[in-house]
């Protein structure tokens, strides 16, 4: 089965009110298998617009991914994070 994975970018605006995103997302990610592959970093944008946090996370499936974003842990921490941050999130599947 392939992998599941998030592409997230995003420019946070609020740090410290960020932390309380991540906590709360914490056990979301937990629970369903989360393995963070890249977390922030030096990036190189050379197409497109840039944002500052770049995240990839993968899962064990699709299915995985998107039941976790779907969770109630994650929607509490999701409420948080569209406070604090402005970005995108795409799920995919892996080849």
């Amino acid at each position: 089965m392939p992998k599941g994975y998030w592409i997230a970018r995003m420019d946070v605006h609020d740090p410290e009110g960020y932390k309380g995103y991540l906590a709360g997302a914490k056990p979301a990610f937990e629970r369903h298998g989360a393995r963070f592959l890249v977390r922030g970093g030096t990036t190189d944008a050379v197409e497109g617009k840039a944002r500052a946090r770049n995240v990839v996370i993968e899962f064990p499936s699709l299915q995985a991914a998107q039941d976790c974003y779907n969770s109630p842990e994650y929607q509490a921490a999701k409420a948080i994070r569209l406070r604090c941050s402005e970005g995108e999130i795409v799920l995919v599947e892996g080849a």
